[in-house]
């Protein structure tokens, strides 16, 4: 047993829904057993009940669960930072150029070991990564991802329409291509498949068909597109499916459950809020993608009178980079411009990075929290000598506060240590 002394926090509890979701301690003790939590409290009273454990002494150092991104895609990496663009000229211009790159399985061997290096510096721990469009760099990315030990939910990304005519398949390749990589990787060690059309305006009717009958050949597989993220979009879906609205486009193929996971959401009306709501589907909010491509501000508390459970998404490449601390500080930032705005605390801003991602990515049993008896996934954070979060911190007056100022000023060069279960990746 190993006893990880820092300061701690988690959200056991959603902030949205109880005033008492944030637990921290000064001066923490974590225990860990293996590759599972045992207990957590005072870091006195955990060692005086378990004398002979190991101390880990991380003293001036923040110990957070693993950080959980809800939407990022590999293929990206290159593409952040392009600016003066909206969503489908960025497409053009600039994104599926690159990702025509990684019909090369050595290139896409390369992108997938960065990205994954990228997602450990940042302190994220688990992930559902949009992938690529060809099934050779998916293998190459499932294998650079079981390598690297983190948790990944990934999937070959479908399109046959609209796109760029080397990224279309048939259906019927598509679906050849989604049962291979089901059977190889889906549910392999911290593995897992997520069936993914791009999008419903690059897939046709039989494609979502193919999408479907996919979802359903092995328990557990996800589902992961995109949603409402921009109007220009959302009219030339509306027109190419002949529906009234984003949503219906998938619905009509049985492909919203509560297995599903929709990137952005940005402008839903009403009634599609109601039908995720009641089909337990997800929202993945990427706040930062959604300023930098100017797709607009998300409307989080029409989501949550609706009942739509919501989590983080970095959306590299839309996004401006791999921290979900800075995602954080960017949903925040992005709910205090707006009227209808919630302001969101410290507490909501871990919950989001955390346990919410947890429970879209339906993980929720196995970590997002320190609840004893889940996976020992955590990062520790310690502020840079001499630097802004250090001097911040130095005179926070509370775990609250010092959480805020994470969230505001923290980001890879402060992240000193990650694990997943219990392993050091860091």
């Amino acid at each position: 047993m190993k006893l990880y002394r820092a300061s701690l926090a988690h959200t056991p509890r959603n902030p949205f829904t109880h005033l008492d979701a944030l637990e921290t301690f000064d001066d923490g003790g974590l225990l860990v057993d293996r590759d599972k939590i045992l207990e957590l409290g005072e870091f006195s009273n955990v060692q005086a009940k378990y004398p002979r454990a190991k101390v880990i002494d991380c003293t001036e150092s923040f110990i957070v669960p693993g950080l959980v991104d809800s939407h990022v895609h590999f293929p990206q990496v290159s593409v952040i930072g392009t600016m003066g663009v909206q969503l489908l000229e960025w497409l053009e211009t600039r994104t599926l150029p690159e990702e025509e790159k990684l019909a090369d399985s050595g290139y896409a061997r390369e992108v997938a070991k960065d990205f994954l290096t990228h997602l450990v510096r940042n302190g994220t721990t688990t992930a559902l990564v949009f992938g690529s469009h060809f099934k050779n760099a998916m293998h190459e990315f499932f294998q650079a991802a079981q390598d690297s030990r983190l948790r990944i939910t990934s999937g070959m990304v479908f399109s046959d329409r609209e796109l760029r005519p080397k990224l279309h398949q048939s259906p019927q390749q598509a679906f050849a291509s989604g049962a291979e990589l089901i059977m190889r990787w889906h549910n392999h060690n911290r593995l897992r498949y997520a069936v993914m059309p791009r999008f419903s305006l690059s897939c046709s009717d039989k494609m979502l068909e193919v999408c479907s009958a996919l979802l359903s050949a092995q328990p557990g597989i996800l589902f992961h597109s995109h949603i409402n993220e921009n109007p220009l979009e959302i009219q030339t879906v509306k027109r190419l499916a002949n529906a009234p609205d984003y949503l219906e486009s998938y619905e009509r193929h049985n492909l919203v459950t509560e297995r599903s996971v929709f990137a952005h959401s940005v402008h839903p009306t009403a009634s599609e809020l109601a039908r995720m709501a009641k089909a337990g589907a997800s929202v993945a909010h990427c706040a930062s993608s959604n300023a930098f491509i100017g797709s607009g501000l998300f409307p989080m508390r029409a989501h949550l009178e609706a009942g739509v459970h919501m989590a983080l998404g970095s959306d590299v490449g839309g996004g401006t980079g791999f921290s979900l601390l800075k995602e954080g500080l960017e949903a925040y930032q992005m709910q205090m411009l707006q009227a209808e705005g919630i302001k969101l605390s410290p507490a909501h801003l871990l919950y989001l990075a955390t346990k919410a991602g947890a429970k879209a990515l339906h993980l929720e049993d196995q970590i997002g929290d320190f609840t004893s008896g889940k996976q020992a996934d955590f990062v520790v954070l310690k502020a840079p000598r001499g630097s802004t979060l250090e001097r911040t911190l130095s005179q926070s007056p509370s775990m609250a506060a010092s959480l805020g100022a994470l969230f505001t000023l923290a980001r890879e060069e402060s992240v000193k240590n990650v694990f997943v279960a219990g392993e050091k990746l860091v």
